[in-house]
């Protein structure tokens, strides 16, 4: 039960790291203040009405776009090992105290056989107290 244990909270620890390290970038396409689309890793579809420019320049009257992009981009964690030197002395009291007392949160001593169980006594070959008795006239 206990490898078990440590085999699934491993398994977690894996992927809370895996998901603080890696970088996503969001992708979203507003038609007006309408959101259409959201993509995650590559760039936005759109809606199909984007604006085109004119093919020539002498055409000076133009649009305003209706559509926009918003690009989201989370950037992850690029340091993973936190440097002893910077960790205050109180927060290594709390590391301490918190390490000893879980590892004796688990203490199994109640429930343990005492060892001594299986032996039998030496056998009794002389009444030793009679042996030692002193009696007053």
């Amino acid at each position: 039960m206990k490898q078990l244990f440590h085999k699934i909270m491993s398994f977690a620890m894996t992927i809370v790291v895996l998901c603080a390290t890696m970088s996503f970038t969001l992708n979203a396409h507003y038609c007006g203040a309408t959101l259409v689309e959201t993509a995650l890793f590559h760039k936005a579809e759109g809606c199909g009405m984007e604006m085109q420019k004119p093919a020539t320049e002498d055409c000076s009257i133009t649009k305003k776009n209706c559509c926009s992009d918003e690009q989201i981009v989370i950037d992850g964690q690029d340091e993973l090992q936190l440097q002893v030197d910077q960790i205050s002395f109180e927060q290594q009291l709390f590391l301490v105290s918190f390490v000893y007392t879980y590892a004796n949160l688990f203490d199994s001593t109640g429930t343990t056989k005492p060892f001594y169980k299986a032996y039998e006594p030496p056998l009794v070959t002389a009444q030793i107290f009679k042996l030692d008795e002193t009696y007053l006239i």
